[in-house]
């Protein structure tokens, strides 16, 4: 049974996008395609239209709004000062006194060019149905405004609105089907008309969509693999998985394997793990340096932002991972394993472990992170997908991430840099 979420927003006050305030600047309508005329530089911190006022936050407030909300991890002031090799910036946009969203915004300038990319990774974060409120065109325009008047030459956004949802015996019958290689050519259990919505709008207004290379997004991945955790108890999580992860459970707890939570004084165990799986999946791994640094600015922000876990057997470290939560939204964000002792399922150990403390955290979900649409037989990201269904969560598939050229030539020519340097 399919089934449709949200409420539409209405599309008839598109045409108003390109109407700028006085002194921003205008823009022109032409056939199907939309492009911003030059537009005066803004000096003014302030960017409003007739319903909307955006303005800098301060990072209390910026934190209050996203907690509230259980916004992406990726969009709290904490992430942008991790991000030190970038420009970061709160905003707000209200309607009178209420806040109606919030955003990180990261500033990348790049090699000899007064202007930069303006990145919000998974944002801007919205008050509850914003992305089917009255206020979408006004919140986008103003943020095109305010990073023209920042000198930003593209506009990347990544608003986490989901689209589509897959449910695992779903899933499931589209992996053993051999005509079917991406989860995109099966019909969903679930579409969000808010997101189709949002998605038609941004393809008009001129956003261009960031295409997936090789199963993967560019940034943040469109696609991603959630346990719903509302109204559950371990037993049901435990009836949900495939029997075979139950039984790698008991296997684990019988062979010895205990999990722990470690402290940041432990990254050390974690990195050296996380180097031995980055060198043998062949990916380029971050140094030790930037995990301490992450453990630091995001406990300072909330004690119990990030968690790491140990899963040793006979005092071996034979799996790590780090747990995200923000509000009722927890994620398994890096994950490493050892290739000894892989038969006495520390990684397996590990999760239930991390869904269990999610579950004890009041967390509604549990978030696995990306996977690919592909689920043909041949994929190399196959194993992926087949390991995180069987915890008998569900696949979903988000707006993505979406550029707004600001200056035609520039974007362009930082778009072929990426290619290359890819």
């Amino acid at each position: 049974m399919v089934r449709i979420r949200g409420t539409p927003v209405s599309g008839d006050r598109a045409s108003q996008w390109f109407k700028a305030p006085r002194g921003v600047g205008r823009t022109a309508v032409s056939g199907r395609q939309t492009r911003p005329w030059s537009a005066p530089r803004v000096t003014s911190p302030l960017v409003t239209h007739p319903a909307v006022t955006l303005r800098p936050i301060s990072a209390q407030e910026h934190l209050s709004f996203v907690a509230a909300r259980s916004g992406s991890f990726l969009q709290t002031p904490a992430w942008g000062q991790l991000k030190n090799d970038w420009i970061s910036e709160s905003l707000g946009w209200f309607v009178g006194e209420e806040m109606v969203a919030a955003a990180l915004v990261l500033y990348r300038q790049i090699p000899r060019v007064k202007r930069c990319l303006a990145y919000l990774p998974e944002g801007p974060v919205t008050a509850d149905g914003g992305w089917a409120g009255p206020y979408v065109l006004d919140v986008l325009r103003t943020l095109r405004d305010h990073a023209k008047a920042r000198g930003a030459f593209t506009l990347r956004i990544g608003p986490a609105q989901p689209v589509r949802r897959w449910h695992t015996d779903t899933i499931k019958a589209a992996i053993a089907d051999d005509t079917v290689r991406s989860l995109t050519q099966v019909t969903a259990d679930e579409t969000d008309e808010t997101g189709t919505m949002l998605t038609t709008l941004l393809t008009r207004l001129g956003f261009e969509h960031l295409t997936a290379e090789d199963g993967f997004s560019a940034g943040q991945p469109q696609f991603v693999f959630q346990l719903p955790l509302g109204g559950k108890s371990e037993d049901d999580l435990l009836t949900g998985m495939n029997q075979l992860w139950r039984r790698n459970i008991k296997k684990a707890a019988k062979a010895g394997v205990v999990v722990e939570q470690a402290g940041a004084a432990d990254l050390p165990d974690f990195h050296r793990v996380y180097a031995e799986t980055a060198e043998r999946d062949h990916f380029i791994p971050r140094p030790l340096s930037y995990f301490q640094r992450m453990f630091e600015v995001m406990l300072a922000e909330d004690p119990d932002r990030i968690r790491l876990y140990l899963a040793r057997h006979e005092g071996d470290v034979v799996a790590a991972t780090t747990w995200v939560r923000v509000g009722r939204h927890t994620w398994y964000s890096y994950g490493a394993s050892t290739a000894a002792k892989r038969e006495v399922q520390g990684s397996t150990a590990i999760q239930w472990r991390m869904m269990r403390e999610a579950l004890a955290a009041g967390a509604t979900i549990y978030d696995l992170r990306g996977i690919t649409d592909t689920i043909a037989s041949d994929d190399p990201h196959i194993g992926l997908i087949r390991f995180k269904v069987a915890t008998g969560g569900e696949a979903v598939e988000y707006v993505g991430e979406w550029d707004l050229p600001l200056n035609t030539l520039l974007h362009r020519a930082f778009g072929l840099y990426m290619k290359r340097r890819g």
